[in-house]
């Protein structure tokens, strides 16, 4: 039986698994507590959100409790991969290197960043660890 294709979230549904990444299974309530503190926001759309995020396949709910559980379908990484994936595939035209250089010049990158972009390529060319 394969599995089912993720599709990409909204930023709104990437704050909310932030939060289930971040806490691990949650309830409605305490996603919404975690999601109020940074930007006010109503109970029933953190709840409606879920519910839209459960038909996709992005989180999986529990209802064997009262209060219903939810958890996100696939880890942190695996989604990370799946985003940098698609914009690489859809504004890079699938080079790697143009995706890095890029992603190096948005940002100012830390000596330990740059140490471990090091280390990693390293890795990946099979040399020293």
């Amino acid at each position: 039986m394969g599995r089912r294709k993720v599709p990409r979230p909204t930023d709104a549904e990437l704050a909310i698994l932030r939060v289930l990444w971040e806490r691990g299974p949650s309830t409605v309530r305490e996603v919404h507590e975690v999601l109020s503190r940074a930007r006010p926001a109503g109970y029933t759309s953190a709840l409606k959100m879920l519910q839209i995020m459960t038909g996709k396949g992005l989180v999986r709910r529990e209802e064997s409790q009262r209060a219903h559980v939810y958890e996100a379908r696939l880890t942190q990484e695996q989604t990370q991969q799946q985003l940098v994936r698609d914009l690489l595939k859809r504004a890079f035209g699938g080079s790697a290197r143009k995706l890095v250089m890029q992603a190096l010049a948005a940002k100012k990158v830390s000596p330990e960043e740059l140490l471990k972009i090091r280390q990693l390529l390293d890795e990946l060319e099979g040399g020293p660890k």
